[in-house]
């Protein structure tokens, strides 16, 4: 089997997949990121000091690791470029490092003004984007009109197409009421002097990908949000652009299925989501406020406070399916240390009847009921935590119930944000299978 896995988000995003791609890294050489954009943020925390990474996969914080952005990836040049002085002045050498698919697509200064538009005009029925421009980016990406990193090394004709897309888009802000850019030569001028400073990052990652993996080495393949978020998969329209399921690591990439080793699903103790959308096992009121501020459910690069709720065994069973999951890890267990129940949904029912299946509709997923089973809790801290063993009882109890309805056995808890905090299920076919530490 090839030393290869995905890393996928099982719910809304914001699992933690960034402080376990940093713990994971260890055992692989490549963590290559396959989706999504600069509205995504990994939070890792390395002894002590607290890293927040958009574009760049966390591996890139482990001492010759190679971190690659995809062609699946939207990349925002001043981003990156930020990025990268950020962790530089921290200490980490970025340096060749780093990959960038010379396939993916730019986002440009009209994508973020389309959006911030587009939004505006939607009114009450919004999706709540993060209003970065990755959605107008990728809508040009499927109308073929789109900007890729290979055209900054031509420099006239990126020239004219960037002048042709827009005056378009000005004609698109103009009928809808939004800003329209009144110098386009001088915004052409001024991103093409920052955007072809990535140039040097470019590479043909499927092809890098590829030779590497043919030499034995380990690639880690890394999504940005979670699968329910997914452009076909999740609870549409209220998702990303892109291909944030497992299946998204090929095209994302340029890897074939048949390199894939597993996929791993990352999903929290409970269920959290950001924006509009059905999310049926939210808690309203002060219960809901309590895992938020116990979590700091407030997004790692908007600040945007987060929907929270328990856990939701349907759509974890969905997300097992579509990626065929071979493990889960399961994060921020610690938050509920204080409670004295801890209800679980374990069933959809609409209308009296069961549902068997995750709805595919937002309307029928908006308007499920759903049915709880209460766990008793623990009350005693499994904050940094390292052993199962020393986990409490009903806590172990809790982490084997949702297991259990989930059908994926539970291979990594994580009991806290730094590297270390983390228990490795001895028992886990995954962890035995790559030799993680125990």
């Amino acid at each position: 089997m090839e030393k290869s896995a995905v890393l996928v988000g099982v719910q809304w995003g914001d699992e933690g997949k960034g402080k376990v791609v940093d713990a994971l890294a260890e055992q692989f050489d490549i963590v290559a990121r396959y989706q999504g954009g600069a509205n995504a943020g990994h939070t890792v925390v390395v002894d002590g000091r607290k890293f927040i990474l958009q574009l760049i996969p966390s591996g890139i914080l482990r001492p010759g690791k190679v971190a690659v952005i995809g062609n699946g990836v939207v990349l925002d040049p001043e981003a990156l470029l930020d990025e990268i002085k950020t962790i530089e002045n921290a200490g980490v050498e970025v340096g060749d490092r780093l990959r960038v698919s010379n396939r993916s697509h730019l986002i440009l200064p009209y994508h973020r003004l389309q959006e911030q538009a587009a939004e505006a005009a939607r009114g009450a029925g919004k999706i709540g984007t993060t209003a970065k421009g990755i959605g107008p980016s990728y809508e040009d990406k499927s109308a073929r009109r789109g900007l890729r990193c290979s055209d900054l090394e031509h420099p006239e004709s990126f020239r004219r197409k960037c002048l042709e897309a827009l005056a378009e888009k000005n004609l698109y802000a103009a009928a809808i009421g939004g800003e329209v850019i009144a110098d386009p030569e001088l915004v052409v001028e001024k991103f093409w002097c920052s955007a072809r400073r990535i140039l040097p990052y470019a590479t043909d990652v499927s092809s890098y990908l590829n030779q590497e993996m043919d030499r034995g080495k380990a690639v880690l393949f890394e999504g940005a949000q979670g699968t329910l978020l997914d452009l076909d998969h999740g609870t549409y329209p209220y998702v990303t652009s892109s291909s944030a399921a497992a299946g998204g690591a090929c095209t994302g990439t340029g890897v074939g299925p048949g390199r894939i080793g597993s996929v791993v699903g990352v999903s929290k103790a409970y269920t959290t989501r950001v924006g509009s959308g059905p999310f049926p096992t939210e808690v309203h009121g002060d219960e809901g406020g309590q895992l938020r501020e116990r979590g700091n459910e407030y997004g790692a690069v908007t600040g945007r406070p987060r929907r929270c709720g328990w856990f939701d065994a349907p759509a974890a069973r969905y997300s097992a399916r579509v990626n065929h999951l071979a493990a889960l890890v399961i994060t921020k267990l610690d938050i509920l240390d204080e409670l004295d129940e801890i209800p679980v949904g374990v069933e959809y029912e609409i209308e009296g009847r069961t549902l068997h299946e995750f709805p595919a509709s937002a309307e029928t997923l908006g308007a499920v009921k759903v049915r709880y089973e209460v766990l008793p809790g623990w009350r005693r801290s499994t904050f940094g935590l390292r052993s199962h063993s020393e986990l409490p009882p009903n806590a172990r109890a809790y982490l084997h119930f949702i297991s259990e309805q989930a059908g994926v056995e539970v291979a990594m808890v994580s009991t806290g944000p730094g590297r270390d905090q983390t228990i490795w299920i001895e028992s886990s076919r995954w962890v035995s299978q790559f030799a993680l530490p125990k």
